[in-house]
């Protein structure tokens, strides 16, 4: 009985412990790399977003709308920073990417994105604000999505900041997919700002009468990663299709990339075809698809050290079959996709690749985890 009880035990503790805790420690192989998953912390509740500050210290956000400070020798600090914005944490809105500014060890500009309250109902805003202790001051609200709606997905919520420090944050179409080809609508878009909330002058749509000048693109379902090449500077990013039909794409001023005109997903359930088909004068075509789904989620182009044979790839999240997706590429041309750690540690949020050159993954689950993968020399 008392082995019985021992063995219970042990179960129960792997179960709340969660996948990542089988991975521990074992050597995988990818085509180029043997690694390892080292859990750095547990107890995360739905993180979404990770960022990493020059001290050493980490930010996560909690969809719940929670930002947590991570100490420099990975010690979830129990007590959340104060003064986050107000947030609707309800269906997939919450809180979601924090960024610090490039040049945040000079301004101490911390920014957020999460799904704020108003006429309407609720979406994405864009709020900077700087982290004073264990609280959050000076918070500026930049961006606020309209219209509102209350429906409970597709927010977007990426932030991003060009070589000219411009900052760039995705909007999702809120479910209500005609609304990305409105020009009138900030749903279904990318948008550009100055750092402080400026509209700049050379935005695609400011001359356009009724346009939102604050849109870069249109035609865009759901972007949830988001990252700049490291070599030409375009924004690169994924997004999720309906039935299948995700989507990379390079994002240039005043496109449309299709949504939901042209698609290669179709209908949930019923499976028939969602617009005109997959192409249309005018319109976008993707750099890169997944059908069926991948569901992706964070995204990094690898330029460490620690995994050298990986230098140049694409890193790319995914929530389906919870697994890390490595892209060669030869330009904007994919030359080969493998899929690592599948079903291993959880259905990943985020990835980033860390100023020490490691691979840090979020996991999206109530017993969330903060993992980094770790090179093995053999």
């Amino acid at each position: 009985m008392k082995l019985t009880y021992s063995v219970m035990f042990a179960i129960a503790i792997a179960f709340a412990a969660g996948p990542a805790a089988a991975a521990e420690g074992k050597t995988l192989q990818s085509e180029k790399h043997a690694f390892r998953i080292v859990t750095l912390v547990q107890g995360l509740q739905h993180p979404w977003s990770l960022a990493f500050l020059p001290d050493g210290r980490m930010l996560v956000t909690e969809r719940s709308g929670r930002l947590r400070i991570v100490s420099k020798d990975f010690k979830l600090d129990p007590q959340p920073v104060e003064g986050a914005p107000r947030v609707v944490a309800a269906g997939q809105g919450g809180m979601f990417d924090v960024v610090p500014h490039p040049k945040y060890a000079e301004n101490g500009w911390i920014y957020l994105a999460y799904s704020g309250p108003g006429d309407g109902g609720h979406g994405t805003e864009l709020l900077r604000a700087k982290l004073d202790g264990h609280r959050l001051t000076q918070e500026q609200v930049l961006f606020r999505l309209e219209p509102k709606s209350s429906a409970g997905q597709h927010f977007g919520g990426r932030i991003v900041f060009d070589r000219d420090g411009h900052v760039y944050l995705t909007l999702g179409d809120r479910g209500d997919k005609e609304r990305a080809q409105r020009l009138d609508d900030h749903a279904g878009s990318v948008i550009r700002l100055h750092d402080d909330g400026r509209v700049p002058a050379d935005n695609p749509f400011v001359k356009r009468p009724g346009a939102k000048p604050e849109k870069f693109t249109l035609g865009n379902r759901n972007i949830q990663g988001a990252a700049f090449h490291p070599k030409t500077g375009e924004l690169w990013t994924h997004e999720h299709g309906p039935k299948g039909g995700d989507e990379i794409n390079v994002i240039r001023a005043g496109r449309n990339y299709g949504w939901p005109v042209i698609t290669y997903g179709v209908n949930y359930g019923i499976g028939t075809r969602i617009g005109e088909g997959t192409h249309k004068p005018g319109m976008e075509q993707p750099l890169y698809k997944w059908v069926p789904s991948i569901a992706p989620s964070g995204m990094a182009f690898y330029e460490g050290d620690k995994f050298s044979n990986w230098r140049g790839n694409l890193l790319i999240g995914a929530l389906r079959d919870e697994m890390l997706v490595r892209l060669e590429l030869d330009g904007e041309k994919v030359l080969k996709e493998e899929r690592l750690i599948r079903n291993t540690v959880g259905r990943i949020r985020d990835v980033r690749v860390g100023p020490d050159g490691y691979i840090y993954l979020l996991t999206d689950e109530a017993n969330g985890v903060l993992a980094r993968l770790e090179p093995v020399r053999k």
